[in-house]
């Protein structure tokens, strides 16, 4: 994907295959991760499509994520959803990694909201928590926008003074507090893994700054703003690293506690869709009033 001019044909390609078999022309979408798949059960779905099906898309190795865009509606509001992502980890590059980010700019989408499970490193959290990610920490010492530059794409230095849009935080915050639902903030550290951290690296990492530590989200982050797109980011703490008193974190365990917080972090996002999809549609939001 180092040649501009193929990206752009493959994006093209891409594009013409999702838009014709999409019903839609939704303005958001999200990403949903690790043990969050069944949110995707709270939309009304319209249609879906593999990803092995969109030309030069890549697809999902991890068993726990589905692989494909689903479009249809959630609280009012149209949608399209990928119900699994792609990790450094697998293989891929951040170009690739970054292909899908870059294909749903060209739809139309204009907010992107990114959920994903993470290990804690804030003491204060407890599995099962909701954090709302306020920055991140890129530590996988790969960015998707190293290479030549399409200016189509977007700018060759995108500001990151705020990659997690402060409007759609306000407006989490909002509706957590109406809701009466606990929603922890912080930030993301982004690793490559697959190994989970040691006891020391634990540690270093809250030492950094970082309150959640995952291997995903800051490579489509960074695709996304270059792209233009507002993002709004939930982490659902799987478990809580205290490096004093290590203990093994299995996947499982971690699909365990993802998936029991799905409902939570659905109610959230489902509040918070309507005034979200007024940003997306350029129309005037409340996002600024008080609770």
């Amino acid at each position: 994907m180092n040649d501009l001019s193929l990206l752009a044909d493959h994006l093209e390609e891409a594009r013409k295959v999702l838009r014709s078999a999409m019903t839609l022309k939704p303005r958001c979408a999200l990403i949903l991760g690790t043990g969050l798949g069944a949110v995707a059960e709270a939309m009304t779905v319209h249609g879906h499509l593999d990803y092995r099906a969109v030309p030069h898309h890549p697809v999902s190795t991890v068993e726990s994520h589905r692989g494909r865009y689903l479009w249809g509606t959630w609280a009012g509001v149209e949608i399209l959803a990928l119900q699994g992502r792609f990790h450094l980890y697998e293989g891929y590059s951040p170009a690739e990694i970054s292909f899908p980010i870059r294909l749903m700019a060209r739809l139309g989408i204009k907010v992107l909201l990114l959920s994903n499970a993470a290990g804690g490193l804030n003491p204060l959290f407890h599995p099962g928590d909701l954090m709302l990610i306020t920055d991140h920490i890129n530590f996988t010492g790969r960015n998707p926008l190293v290479g030549p530059n399409l200016d189509a794409l977007g700018p060759r230095f995108p500001d990151m003074s705020e990659p997690y849009s402060r409007r759609l935080q306000d407006i989490a915050r909002q509706e957590a507090l109406r809701a009466g639902i606990r929603l922890r903030e912080g930030v993301y550290v982004g690793v490559l893994g697959p190994s989970m951290e040691t006891a020391a690296e634990t540690r270093f990492l809250r030492a950094a700054g970082a309150d959640a530590v995952g291997m995903s989200t800051v490579t489509e982050v960074i695709a996304a703003v270059h792209a233009g797109l507002e993002v709004l980011g939930i982490s659902v703490i799987s478990n809580v690293n205290r490096p004093d008193c290590y203990e093994p974190v299995p996947l499982e365990q971690v699909i365990r506690t993802a998936s029991a917080s799905g409902p939570l972090l659905m109610a959230l996002l489902e509040r918070a869709l309507p005034r979200i999809s007024k940003i997306a549609e350029g129309k005037p939001n409340d996002a600024e009033n008080p609770v």
